[in-house]
């Protein structure tokens, strides 16, 4: 039976060929949040694999001719992977849809079809070292966990939905991470959902489903053994509150609404726990939360002091200003502010948006008239370095701010060593989509590869405390208004255990 359906698919004309190609990427963001339906997997690659099993041109056609029908296959493939997986994007710009409606078709469309060539340059690749059996399925592995880690630093880097993701639904799934990070897991996820083509052929079937069962086992077994451990907290870890407002984002810097804004977010910092839990000593607001320039706002600082209790501190993902020979410059910021409405630190947001937060070769774009999604005069400007974030004496933390999470490669800092994640954004961009599951999903995983507990407030999307195996300790859905509360889960030591 796989013997005559890998035939009929290596054997299709050259458009069934390509409509294969799109269905089977498309069938893949099956297994990525909020579906997590991973036996898709275990179709759509052995399918890539039989469509790149098809002979290549003669060879008069020339090296870059004959190569370039296996470049298409991965085009397709890749194609239908990034549409079915980041077509939630277009919802960023109906937010102003008079001023951005103009370039849906480009984030729908566009952005896939670039993202498309490095999936293209993999099965290319792939097809030089392809030799019948195992050996494709490990050269077809390895190709793609190359482009994935060149897709996450090249023109800025954008690894969203690397195709690991795909393989890491649950945290069962998640701790081989630590020990290989997203790009092993990128190499590992594609070379067990292919190996099921072997079923097909006589040579390899029985050495390559060996393989396919020792990679599944260790995989789930060094999963299940870490999960062992349980959630600990040290008598003096903090309490924590994460507050998620929910404010639709058409409303968040609409002036009237500013002051209502402002004060939903403090309402909610001074809810009363429940059952009788004690009170927070850390509140966390999201990305750009508050709707003023803090530094020039003190009555909204006295606020937070009024509402604010003796030794507690908040930090707030707010808009910070800095006065330059050149002009005005913003950040995208997380502030601390002590019970005394006293900004005590700051961290800027290091790696910026493209489109979003600043424009790229900004001098030309603005020339056409183009500026930022983002409401800010002349965009966001970038911080300086990455570095850790005192919060109060005992705690450091490494700060994320929205898009930062899913660079897996960028987390190296400076100052004291963090104990902990957190990470504030805002996925009201993108209303009930796909997206903010998906960005969830990436910060968790970040949380198991630092082997600290995550600490995530959405201003909307998924707000939550996990441990530093990926475990959701609390959190709130998407479109809830409440708040998180729960004590800091300890942080892994270098042998797994927690300290």
């Amino acid at each position: 039976m796989f013997a005559q359906l890998a035939q009929k698919i290596t054997l299709s004309g050259k458009w069934p060929h390509r409509f294969l190609s799109l269905l089977a990427g498309l069938l893949l963001t099956l297994a990525l949040p909020p579906y997590d339906f991973l036996p898709v997997g275990f179709i759509a690659l052995p399918i890539l694999v039989w469509l790149l099993d098809r002979p290549l041109p003669q060879a008069g056609k020339g090296w870059l001719h004959r190569h370039l029908s296996a470049f298409a296959t991965g085009w397709w493939f890749g194609f239908g992977y990034f549409v079915g997986g980041l077509w939630w994007i277009g919802a960023a710009l109906l937010v102003d849809a008079e001023q951005f409606a103009w370039a849906l078709p480009l984030a729908v469309l566009g952005l896939p079809a670039f993202l498309a060539l490095f999936y293209g340059c993999a099965t290319a690749l792939a097809k030089l070292c392809w030799s019948p059996g195992l050996g494709r399925i490990l050269a077809l592995s390895l190709a793609f966990g190359l482009v994935e880690y060149i897709r996450s630093f090249i023109l800025t880097g954008f690894p969203w939905n690397a195709v690991g993701y795909t393989a890491m639904p649950t945290p069962l799934l998640m701790q081989s991470a630590k020990l290989i990070g997203l790009s092993g897991m990128n190499v590992l996820a594609v070379m067990v959902f292919a190996m099921p083509a072997l079923l097909a052929a006589k040579r390899h079937r029985l050495s390559g489903m060996a393989v396919w069962g020792a990679l599944v086992a260790c995989h789930l077994s060094y999963g299940a053994w870490q999960l062992q451990q349980p959630v600990e907290v040290a008598a003096n870890n903090p309490h924590i509150r994460i507050v998620q407002p929910s404010i639709a984002q058409d409303l968040k810097w609409d002036n009237a609404e500013r002051r209502n804004i402002f004060e939903r977010h403090l309402s909610l910092t001074a809810q009363a726990p429940q059952n009788g839990a004690p009170r927070p000593d850390i509140i966390i607001w999201p990305e750009t939360s508050v709707p003023y320039i803090l530094s020039q706002t003190p009555d909204a600082l006295a606020r937070i002091a009024e509402v604010l209790q003796d030794g507690q501190l908040l930090m707030v993902g707010a808009v910070r200003e800095e006065e330059t020979p050149q002009g005005l410059n913003y950040y995208n910021s997380i502030t601390v502010i002590n019970d005394q409405g006293f900004i005590v630190s700051s961290f800027d947001k290091v790696h910026l948006v493209p489109f979003g937060e600043y424009l790229p070769l900004e001098g030309v774009l603005r020339a056409l008239g183009l500026q930022e999604v983002v409401e800010m005069p002349g965009g966001f400007k970038a911080g300086k370095s990455r570095h850790s974030l005192k919060i109060g004496e005992h705690l450091a933390i490494l700060p994320l701010i929205c898009y930062e999470a899913i660079f897996a490669n960028e987390l190296g800092y400076e100052g004291e060593r963090a104990s902990a994640i957190v990470n504030v954004t805002n996925d009201a961009w993108y209303g009930n989509t796909p997206g903010p599951y998906q960005h969830f999903r990436q910060a968790q995983l970040r949380a198991v590869e630092q082997k600290m507990p995550l600490l995530r407030a959405a201003n909307n999307g998924i707000s939550a405390v996990t441990d530093s195996y990926g475990r959701i300790i609390a959190s709130l859905n998407l479109n809830e208004v409440g708040v998180v509360d729960a004590v800091l889960p300890q942080m892994r030591n270098s042998s797994g255990g927690n300290e």
